[in-house]
């Protein structure tokens, strides 16, 4: 794949753009997304359109209705390293929120591993002055965690999504990026968090030991807004890690209650049964969630995210729980089309 841009910027330009954070003035303010027709990338997408920045997307199909006229389709795949070469020339920032999280673990060292150290790579090739690099808090394994910093406890991931998504971050930290590991992320498009959480509670119809797990969890919506702002804020957030979250936990009770009432979960049980009956009960009752999957909903899986809001100058919002009414309706037509597949 051919070059893109201006190939011609002075290399002390560039070095300098990369060490401040700001673009130089031949800069073309092009933004390079990754997983832009995924579930997180294709809000992002927009989020970056409506603050007016032109995108240069890596897609492995363009398509049919993408004919926004900032949006430069480029269509290639993190697998193929030649597909990469001159996507991020001239680029202010590259967003990398492309990710595999299937069960083939060889395509996951593919995508999450080879892929983003092809990607960063380029970008470091390319002196862009900025990296956005999406990863997950599933990293940190099996839990429970309540309240926790970065760096706070050892990251152990149990599966190889989480382990190849882990191993993917180190090539990030090299290019200068900043990772962002969200929890639960809830909204249009989600299929796996929801969905889950109605296979569980038909499983386990119970209040899952008191109901009183506290989760990190955010809007898609809020969560695209943080990523724009870590792209193309005026003030650059320093390279590290940081975890994305609303500030404010959710408590699951609270949580299953409010989608209940939008009609997207089944109604409430009034029976609380204690950790060790849930267990028994999901171990004996057949379905496709993992016993990890309910003790990432069921037990504490809280991280301390303040610190990425206050970098960008973004304010949280209201919460997650009070963002689902303006999703309720997708994820009732997604649920009930599952029904009836």
């Amino acid at each position: 794949m051919g070059g893109h841009g201006s190939p011609g910027r002075r290399d002390g330009e560039r070095e300098d753009a990369a060490l401040s954070g700001t673009t130089t003035k031949d800069d073309d303010g092009t933004i390079v997304l990754t997983g832009a027709t995924g579930f997180i990338g294709s809000h992002a997408l927009t989020a970056l359109l409506h603050r007016g920045r032109r995108i240069r997307a890596l897609v492995r199909h363009i398509p049919e209705d993408g004919a926004a006229a900032s949006v430069e389709w480029v269509r290639g795949d993190l697998t193929d390293p030649a597909a990469l070469g001159g996507l991020c020339e001239g680029a202010s920032a590259v967003v990398h929120l492309a990710s595999y999280i299937g069960g083939d673990e060889r395509r996951c060292g593919a995508v999450n591993v080879d892929g983003t150290r092809a990607l960063m790579a380029e970008a470091l090739r390319a002196r862009v002055p900025r990296v956005v690099h999406l990863s997950t808090a599933a990293v940190y394994g099996a839990g429970p965690h309540r309240g926790i910093t970065v760096g706070e406890v050892t990251a152990e991931p149990t599966s190889a999504v989480s382990r190849t998504r882990l191993a993917g971050e180190a090539y990030a930290r090299h290019a200068g990026a900043v990772v962002l590991r969200p929890g639960i992320v809830l909204g249009a498009g989600d299929r796996w968090v929801v969905p889950s959480l109605r296979e569980l509670v038909e499983r386990v119809p119970a209040e899952w030991d008191g109901g009183r797990a506290l989760l990190s969890v955010v809007d898609v919506g809020d969560l695209a807004r943080l990523i724009t702002a870590a792209a193309t804020g005026p003030r650059p957030v320093p390279p590290g890690v940081y975890h994305v979250g609303h500030p404010d936990p959710v408590r699951i009770k609270d949580l299953l209650a409010e989608l209940s009432a939008l009609g997207v979960l089944p109604p409430r049980p009034t029976e609380d049964w204690p950790w060790p009956a849930c267990l028994e009960r999901l171990r004996t009752t057949p379905g496709r969630a993992s016993e990890r999957q309910f003790a990432l909903a069921a037990r504490d899986h809280w991280y301390l995210a303040d610190e990425i809001w206050k970098l960008t100058d973004e304010p949280p919002g209201p919460g997650p729980l009070s963002r689902l009414a303006r999703s309720a309706e997708w994820y009732r037509a997604h649920l009930h089309g599952a029904d009836t597949a």
